[in-house]
């Protein structure tokens, strides 16, 4: 059997883009069948905007469309079947297309008697699942499975079709986050190797990053530039996905900021070649406390922060750039960070990864040369809100940390397995700080799910409860 393999890029509501990408597959193919990623507002993330009659005309306008355009060739979107001009959904999934036998399905059952099994679901990013996935798919026919490469809010389907044969044999793998349209007829096999996590991770982000800007029509993005490893690491995405040309880096010293902070923040702008301001914000911190009692407390950190994102949204709004925000996933779970501060922005990349996974990425950004300054990645990481200030001054080392947000929301065990690796105390204090902290993440921006259990996605914790 020969088919068209269209890993194709959809995009939720832009049916003439869609159209596009069909075409594209179509005119490409070889093939009598060609198979292309589910593309109903549902599995592109829709979620209520299907409520709206009439971008579900337009959906059933796209479908009749492509079966005018393209009347000679089986076309498989998913579980909806073009042909001869026609529109077919089968009501169990079976079709008969010249002599064999076609099961399309969103979920893989092994008792299914066909030719070809085409498995189609846009599955979402997470890292550390997708060889779990393959190998769990253990098929005694020839199998498709297709993804799209498109965003849906947090979620990133980032493609990775792959094809089986019937001896459960890789035959071909599909790149991440890439189109890609190929003729397969199972007849030739090859290694499954699975891309190291850090390039997976990179490539969505930075599918993502652009993604969203294509979608909401921003050409620019900006965001601070404090010296450390988040915004360092968030920087060097922007660029990889944008360019530096479209990457504006904020210097906003306070009286606290320590002069290596400048001097690296500095370093990563020239290095990634991106355009800076600096603009302190000592004068204005003094002019708001001026006749007020100084307690180097809380309040006068937040102000600082809360200080930094109106220069921000300043320079965001008059040059129409979009803020990226640039908090991690162990300061989220640890509420570390300030709302209408740093907290502040449209779109946060790194908002899935620990701080360890913050590390590995920018190591990954390394791997040929320095862009990330290297004492970036060896300094103590700080907020430098207040002299000598240092993030193991209030949170656990992060090794620690990280893990324990892993094992208890990523990997959801029970309470008695992290005890049994770190002192009770620690593990209760960081669990009470996950549950007392969900209003500061409930009142966050956009940001991109990396991991099955992620604060974007995922995990929907209630403001209001009295149990921790």
């Amino acid at each position: 059997m020969n088919i068209t393999l269209g890993q194709i890029r959809l995009k939720l509501g832009d049916f003439e883009f869609n159209f596009k990408s069909v075409e594209e597959a179509v005119n490409k193919s070889q093939s009598n069948i060609v198979v292309l990623p589910m593309s109903d507002l549902e599995s592109l993330g829709g979620r209520d905007i299907i409520l709206d009659e009439k971008i579900r005309m337009a959906q059933n306008n796209f479908y009749e469309r492509v079966a005018a355009a393209f009347p000679q060739k089986h076309i498989f979107l998913g579980d909806i079947h073009t042909y001869g001009g026609h529109i077919e959904m089968s009501e169990f999934g079976l079709y008969q297309i010249d002599g064999q036998n076609i099961y399309v399905s969103d979920s893989f059952e092994e008792d299914i008697e066909c030719d070809l099994y085409i498995l189609a679901h846009n599955r979402y990013y997470a890292m550390n699942t997708y060889r779990e996935f393959v190998e769990s798919i253990n098929t005694n026919k020839n199998l498709v499975y297709i993804n799209a490469v498109a965003m849906a809010d947090a979620n990133i389907y980032d493609g990775a079709s792959f094809v089986k044969n019937a001896n459960n044999l890789m035959v071909y793998k599909a790149p991440q986050c890439k189109v890609d349209i190929t003729e397969q007829n199972f007849s030739q096999t090859t290694d499954f190797i699975d891309t190291p996590v850090e390039e997976q991770v990179f490539n969505v982000t930075t599918f993502a990053l652009k993604e969203y800007c294509e979608n909401t029509g921003f050409k620019k993005v900006i965001l601070g530039l404090s010296g450390g490893i988040d915004s360092a690491l968030t920087a060097a995405l922007a660029v990889s996905a944008l360019g530096a040309d479209n990457v504006f880096g904020l210097l906003m010293p306070s009286m606290f900021s320590s002069e290596g902070s400048v001097v690296d923040a500095s370093a990563l702008a020239q290095n990634l070649g991106i355009q800076t301001a600096t603009e302190p914000i000592t004068d204005l911190f003094e002019a708001f406390m001026k006749g007020r009692e100084r307690k180097q407390d809380l309040a006068e950190e937040n102000l600082q922060a809360r200080l930094r994102a109106l220069i921000l949204m300043f320079y965001s709004n008059r040059e129409n750039m979009l803020l990226l925000s640039t908090g991690n996933k162990s300061e989220a779970a640890m509420g570390f960070g300030t709302l209408y501060g740093d907290l502040s922005g449209g779109l946060n990349l790194i908002c899935d990864l620990t701080k360890q996974n913050v590390y590995k990425l920018a190591k990954y950004i390394n791997r040929n040369g320095e862009i990330i300054p290297q004492n970036t990645i060896d300094k103590a990481p700080s907020a430098e809100l207040h002299p000598g200030q240092k993030d193991s001054d209030r949170l656990p080392e992060y090794a620690m940390l990280d893990d324990i947000i892993e094992m208890y929301l990523e990997q959801n065990l029970p309470v008695e397995e992290i005890y049994a690796k770190y002192d009770v105390a620690t593990v209760d204090e960081v669990i009470r700080k996950i549950h007392r902290f969900q209003f500061k993440r409930k009142q966050s921006c956009v940001g991109i799910r990396l991991t099955e259990r992620s604060f974007a996605c995922g995990i929907d914790l209630p403001v209001v409860q009295k149990f921790y």
